[in-house]
C-alpha cells in the first residue's frame, strides 16, 4: 500500500501485488492443511530481458513420485474425515502447491499457504492481519526447499512436516523452530553408511554427492565419521542435475582415473538418473556403489540403469511399509478429473501417451484420451508402489497433525468448535504426540523434531529376466549400543558384476603382523608402506601403527609377530665344550691322584725325600682341589655356585702357590745352611714350613670372608652382551674383593717366581728350583694372557676361558713340578739313589 496514493482509509485493503499462487490440488474443509510437492521436476530455461515483468515458471517433466505423495496425503485426509474416532465432526481440507523443484517457488508456495491470495478489507483502526490460511504444511520432499520454507515460516510457528528431507542441519531448532519430519535425519544415515563401508573393509573410496544441502551436509557428516573409522576418500565431487554435460564428463574422468573400487553416492534420485545416463555412455561398470536412501530403493532408478552399472549396489532405505487401501487410492486418480483439477489432464496424458481434445498441446498425430483408460495393466513409475515407505511418511505426517488437533479441540464424541486454533499451540502439541497408526507404526518426535532412526540395508540383486530385486540383507538401528547397531547377512549378498566375493578397495594392502604402517609422504593416512619390525620388537595385529618392544627376557621371533623367551646361555654339562672341560678337569684330578699314589708308594725313595715330601703331598692335594674347583664354573649359576667358584678358586690356588713358595724357600734355605756357621735351617724347619703355608692361605681366606660378607658374587642375567640371548653369569658383587683375591694370587706367584729364579743355578744334580721357575713362568703367562682373552670372549666362552686358565696353570704346576720326578721314579730308577741325589755339593741335611 502506498500512503501517498490518495486512497481513502475506507478503501484500504490487503492485497497481493504479485500474481497469485494458485494450488494445483485443493479441497475445502473446516481446517485446511497445506501441501508443497514438486509435481514437476524441472522448468524451462528462458532468457529474461528485464524490460518486462518475467512470466511465471513453465514447469516440465511430470514427477510421478510427487504425485503419489500428494495422493497419499489426500488418502490420509479422507480417511480421517471418514473416521468417527479422530476429529469427529471436523472436516479437513487441503491446498497443494507445485514447486517444480525450485527453491524460490517453494518459498512463494509457503507464503501463499500462510497468507492466502484473496483481498481482505481492513478498516483504518485494524492492521492487515489474519490467522494463517493453513494450520500445518506437509512437505517439501528435498532438504534445500525445506530449509527455505522453514526459515520463512518459522517465525510464524506454522508446523512444517517433511516426509523425505533428511539433512541433519534441519534438526537445529534455533534456525528451524517449526520444522519436523517423519524420516530420520542424515546424522544417523551418514554414520550408518560409514559403518557399512568399514564393515566390509573398504578404506579407500570415492564419493559423489548432490550439490545441495542434502548432499553437502550428508557427505560432510559421512566424511567426518569415515575419518574417525580410518576410511579415506580418494575423491569427493558434487554436481546438480541442471549442471552442463561437461561437469558430468569431468566426474566420469575422475572415476576412470581413480583406483578405488567403491563409490559412495549421496545423491537424490533425480541426480542419480542424470549420472547413470553419463555412466552408461562410457559403460563404466565394475564399481561397487554404496547409496543413500534417496535412490537406493528407487525402482525408476533401477529401470534407468540398463547397462547394469549399479548391480550389486548396497545402501540404506526406510523399513518396508504397508498401509491398507493406500495403493488402490493412489491409483484411483479419476476423482481428480471430476474436481476440475488441471493437473489431472497432464497426468492422464503422460500416463497413457494420449491427448485430450481440449488440450492446447494436442496434435492430430496423437491418440485421443477418453478419460476412461484403465491403469490396471499399465507398468510405469506411477503404478510402481516400491516407494510405499515414503508415502507412509506422508500418511504419518497428516495423522500427527490430526492427533494434535484432536487434543487441542478436546475431541471426544464431538469437538469444541469455539477453540481458537493457534499455530504455536498446534506445533507444541505435535512435538508431544505419541500414537500408533492402524498398521502398528509408532509415531513420535524427539526434541529435534526427528523420529527414531531405523534403516533396512538393501542390496541390488539382478534376476534372470534383467529386473533388479531389492533384497533386504540387514538392519541398522541407531537406538541400540554401538556394537549392535549394524546387523548383516553376508551370505546373501551379491556384489558388483554379480560377484559373490566382497570387493577390495584399499589404497594399500593390510600390513600383516610383524610389520608396522609408515605413511606415504603427501598421501592420505590410508596410503602407507609396511615396514618390518626391528629386532626385539613385534606387532601381533594387522595394520599396526607401532611395533612393541619385547620385555628384557624375551626376543622377537623370525616373523616378528610374537615375543619368545630368550635362550639362556651358560656353560652346561651337556654341551661338547662343557664335556671336554669336565674331561680335562677329571683327567687332571686323576693324574694328580696318580702322582700322589706314585709318591706315596716311593715315599722313602731319595728323590721323594729330597724334595720335601710333606710339602709335595700338600701341593698335590691343593692341585687336586684346583682341578676340581673348575667344575664349579660349569652349570647354571646359582647363589651358592657363584660364591663357591670364586672363593674355592682363590683359596685353592693360594694354597697351591704357598706350597710351591714353601718348597722354593726350602731349597734356598738348604743351600744357605751349607755355608760355614749358618744356622738358618732351624728357623725354617717343618713346623715353620707348615705355618708359612697356613699363614699365606689364611690371608686369602680372610679376604674371601670379607668379600662374601660385604658384597658377594651373585647370579646375573646379562641382557646387553647379546640381543637374542640371556647370558647367565656370576656378577662379581664387589670388584675390589675380586681383584684383591686375584691380586694376592698374583703377588704370591711373582714372589715364588723371583725366589725360584734366584735358586735356579744352585749346584746340585736335581735342583727343583729350575722346574719351579718354569712352572711359575707358565702360571704367570697363562694368567696374563687370560685377562684380554676373558674380556673379549662372549657369553659362556668367557667362563670356558677362565676354566682353561685354571686347568692350564694347574697342569703347568703338576707337569713341571712332578712329572720329571715320576719319570726318574718309574723309568730311571738307577738315578733314584742318595748318591746320585747328593752329587758333589748336595747339602747333607737333605
Amino acid at each position: 500500500l502506498n500512503p501517498l496514493s490518495g486512497i481513502s482509509p475506507k478503501q484500504l485493503v490487503c492485497r497481493q501485488t504479485e500474481d497469485p499462487e494458485n494450488p494445483q490440488l485443493s479441497k475445502d474443509g473446516d481446517i485446511i492443511l497445506g501441501g508443497i510437492f514438486s509435481f514437476h521436476s524441472s522448468w524451462k530455461n528462458r532468457q529474461d530481458s528485464y524490460k518486462y515483468k518475467p512470466l511465471p515458471l513453465e514447469c516440465t517433466s511430470l514427477n510421478f513420485r510427487e504425485f503419489q505423495c500428494a495422493q497419499a496425503m489426500i488418502f490420509a485426509i479422507e480417511e480421517i474425515n471418514n473416521s468417527t474416532d479422530l476429529l469427529p465432526g471436523i472436516s479437513l481440507g487441503y491446498k497443494m502447491y507445485d514447486t517444480c523443484g525450485s527453491v524460490a517457488r517453494s518459498v512463494r508456495a509457503a507464503l501463499a499457504l500462510a497468507n492466502g491470495n484473496e483481498a481482505v478489507s481492513a478498516p483504518s483502526e485494524e492492521q492487515c492481519t489474519k490467522p494463517a490460511q493453513v494450520q500445518a504444511i506437509i512437505g517439501e520432499t528435498s532438504s534445500s526447499p525445506c530449509m527455505a520454507i522453514a526459515t520463512v515460516i518459522g517465525p510464524f510457528y506454522i508446523p512444517v512436516i517433511s516426509h523425505f528431507a533428511t539433512c541433519a542441519c534441519l534438526s537445529d531448532k534455533t534456525k528451524y523452530p517449526s520444522f519436523l519430519r517423519t524420516i530420520p535425519s542424515d546424522y544417523y544415515q551418514s554414520r550408518a553408511l560409514a559403518q557399512l563401508v568399514k564393515h566390509f573393509g573398504w578404506t579407500w573410496v570415492g564419493a559423489i554427492r548432490t550439490n545441495d544441502d542434502y548432499g553437502n551436509n550428508g557427505m560432510a557428516t559421512f566424511t567426518e565419521t569415515a575419518q574417525q573409522l580410518g576410511i579415506c576418500l580418494e575423491y569427493s565431487v558434487s554436481f546438480f542435475r541442471t549442471d552442463p554435460p561437461d561437469k558430468i564428463r569431468k566426474i566420469i574422468d575422475i572415476i576412470k582415473a581413480s583406483n578405488s573400487k567403491v563409490i559412495v553416492a549421496f545423491l537424490s534420485y533425480l541426480d542419480m538418473d542424470v549420472l547413470i545416463h553419463g555412466l552408461s555412455k562410457h559403460k563404466l561398470t565394475g564399481y561397487q556403489w554404496v547409496g543413500s536412501e534417496s535412490w537406493i530403493f528407487d525402482s525408476q532408478t533401477a529401470e534407468t540403469d540398463r547397462h547394469h552399472i549399479l548391480d550389486g549396489a548396497i545402501g540404506l532405505s526406510m523399513p518396508k511399509a504397508h498401509v491398507s487401501g493406500m495403493r488402490e487410492f493412489i491409483l484411483n486418480v479419476k476423482p481428480l478429473n471430476s474436481s476440475g483439477h488441471e493437473i489431472f489432464t497432464e497426468l492422464w496424458e503422460t500416463l497413457f501417451s494420449c491427448k485430450f481434445k481440449q488440450s492446447e498441446s494436442s496434435t492430430g498425430n496423437e491418440r485421443e484420451c477418453t478419460g476412461h483408460e484403465d491403469l490396471t495393466g499399465e507398468k510405469n513409475g506411477f503404478t510402481d508402489m516400491s516407494l510405499m515407505p515414503i508415502f507412509n511418511n506422508v500418511y504419518k505426517a497428516v495423522y500427527a497433525v490430526a492427533h494434535a488437533l484432536h487434543s487441542i479441540l478436546g475431541c471426544n464424541q464431538t469437538c469444541q468448535y469455539k477453540v481458537q486454533l493457534d499455530p504455536l499451540t498446534i506445533l507444541q502439541h505435535i512435538k508431544t504426540i505419541n500414537f500408533k497408526t492402524k498398521e502398528g507404526d509408532e509415531v513420535y518426535f524427539n526434541k529435534n523434531g526427528d523420529p527414531a532412526a531405523k534403516y533396512e540395508i538393501i542390496n541390488w540383486q539382478p534376476t534372470e529376466n534383467g529386473i533388479v530385486d531389492f533384497v533386504t540383507v540387514g538392519l541398522y538401528e541407531a537406538s541400540l549400543p554401538a556394537d549392535k547397531q549394524l546387523k548383516l547377512q553376508n551370505n546373501s549378498l551379491v556384489w558388483a558384476q554379480n560377484s559373490k566375493q566382497v570387493p577390495v578397495s584399499v589404497c594399500s594392502e593390510k600390513c600383516p603382523p610383524g610389520t608396522r604402517k609408515v605413511l606415504q609422504k603427501g598421501k592420505p593416512v590410508c596410503c602407507y608402506d609396511c615396514i618390518r619390525c626391528a629386532e626385539g620388537e613385534i606387532s601381533n595385529t594387522t595394520d599396526s601403527i607401532t611395533c612393541v618392544r619385547c620385555q628384557p627376557e624375551f626376543w622377537s621371533n623370525e616373523r616378528r609377530d610374537a615375543c619368545v623367551k630368550k635362550e639362556a646361555e651358560f656353560l652346561s654339562y651337556e654341551e661338547i665344550m662343557g664335556v671336554l672341560l669336565i674331561a680335562a678337569s677329571l683327567f687332571g684330578t686323576f693324574m694328580t691322584v696318580g702322582v700322589a699314589v706314585i709318591f706315596f708308594r716311593h715315599r722313602k725313595s731319595p728323590i721323594v725325600r729330597a724334595n720335601n715330601s710333606e710339602l709335595s703331598f700338600l701341593l698335590l692335594f691343593s692341585l687336586t682341589l684346583c682341578f676340581l674347583c673348575s667344575l664349579t664354573f660349569i652349570g647354571r649359576p646359582s647363589d651358592w655356585s657363584c660364591m663357591l667358584r670364586h672363593t674355592a678358586f682363590g683359596i685353592t690356588f693360594v694354597l697351591c702357590i704357598s706350597c710351591v713358595l714353601g718348597k722354593t724357600m726350602v731349597v734356598l734355605m738348604a743351600f744357605r745352611a751349607t755355608l760355614p756357621g749358618s744356622n738358618v735351617m732351624k728357623w725354617f724347619g717343618p713346623v715353620q714350613q707348615r705355618l708359612s703355608v697356613l699363614a699365606f692361605t689364611l690371608i686369602q681366606v680372610v679376604i674371601c670372608i670379607l668379600w662374601l660378607s660385604i658384597s658377594p658374587p651373585f647370579p646375573f642375567k646379562n641382557f646387553k652382551q647379546f640381543k637374542d640371548k640371556i647370558i647367565l653369569e656370576c656378577a662379581l658383587g664387589s670388584a675390589l674383593g675380586f681383584w684383591a683375591v686375584l691380586g694376592y694370587i698374583g703377588l704370591l706367584a711373582i714372589l715364588c717366581f723371583i725366589l725360584a729364579f734366584l735358586a735356579r743355578k744352585l749346584p746340585d744334580n736335581f735342583n727343583e728350583a729350575k722346574f719351579i721357575t718354569f712352572s711359575m713362568l707358565i702360571f704367570c703367562a697363562v694368567w696374563i694372557t687370560f685377562i684380554p682373552a676373558y674380556v673379549s670372549s662372549p657369553g659362556k666362552f668367557s667362563v670356558a676361558v677362565e676354566i682353561f686358565a685354571i686347568l692350564a696353570s694347574s697342569f703347568g704346576l703338576l707337569i713341571c713340578t712332578f712329572i720329571p720326578k715320576c719319570y726318574i721314579i718309574l723309568l730311571k730308577p738307577e738315578k733314584n739313589t742318595k748318591k746320585n741325589m747328593m752329587g758333589k755339593a748336595m747339602p747333607k741335611s737333605l
